[in-house]
């Protein structure tokens, strides 16, 4: 299919498909939910969300965690809260539909504890960079200037994606680019990354269905974490800047998820 396409790219879609493993399919079949997961309580949104969390440096650890989620065992509010929030988020989004109005909510919900309430769910009106712990700038986001009209043609795109017929390749392809290209352009004051992860499994839970939540794609990230950082910062120092050509090794991660 030729995808005409505003902001998300897909010249490396061929490649892409060449390199993908051909029982991607195969693999995906074979997920199942954990048999520790209840009505109530599920194992591998705590796993997405714990280590999601891990990325952007939480100290919390799974098994915690579960005890906390799955038996009521308390634990400092400051250990889990944010990781909660995450957890509602994936939640809502197993729920609703992938659009604007329903990722603002969702960020809305999983920075409640990361930034200021006026924040929550809207875009940034402040310039933004990325700083290793070291205070170094890795790189210069979309300027606030640029992020609205890059906002809406991005989910001008994913409309368009959602309701295209592609095949499991595709569809793998296209949700970690559309990760990609929202972490790069940065749109709120902080939570980036979560939605960038929770954005990239929404997609692929619409189109593949809800198997995809057993998916341990942030797990795969957390554990390969100075790759994904590398492969993130491969594209370029600047948004102006950014080689989309240069995406594909990060684009390879998410279908090595199944692995995991």
């Amino acid at each position: 299919m030729l995808y005409q396409l505003k902001i998300i790219p897909v010249t490396l879609l061929p490649l892409y498909i060449q390199q993908v493993a051909p029982d991607l399919l195969l693999k995906f079949d074979s997920l199942h939910d954990a048999e520790i997961s209840t009505e109530t309580f599920s194992f591998y949104t705590s796993v997405s969300s714990v280590f999601s969390s891990k990325i952007e440096g939480e100290d919390i650890e799974l098994d915690s965690y579960v005890k906390h989620k799955k038996f009521g065992i308390e634990f400092l509010p400051d250990y889990t809260c944010k990781i909660d929030d995450l957890y509602d988020a994936y939640t809502f989004a197993k729920s609703n539909t992938l659009s604007q109005q329903n990722v603002a909510h969702a960020h809305q919900l999983l920075s409640k504890h990361i930034v200021a309430k006026h924040y929550q769910g809207n875009l940034r009106t402040q310039n933004m960079y990325v700083s290793t712990p070291e205070g170094k700038i890795e790189y210069v986001a979309a300027t606030p200037h640029q992020v609205p009209g890059e906002m809406e043609k991005f989910y001008s795109d994913v409309a368009d994606l959602l309701a295209a017929e592609m095949n499991i390749k595709e569809v793998f392809f296209f949700s970690a680019m559309i990760h990609l290209v929202f972490v790069k352009i940065h749109p709120f004051n902080d939570g980036n990354g979560r939605t960038g992860r929770l954005l990239e499994k929404w997609f692929l839970a619409q189109k593949l269905g809800d198997k995809v939540w057993f998916v341990q794609s942030e797990k795969n990230y957390y554990q390969q974490h100075q790759i994904y950082y590398n492969n993130l910062r491969a594209l370029g120092l600047e948004y102006p800047d950014l080689n989309y050509d240069k995406a594909l090794p990060f684009l390879l991660m998410l279908p090595g998820a199944l692995d995991v």
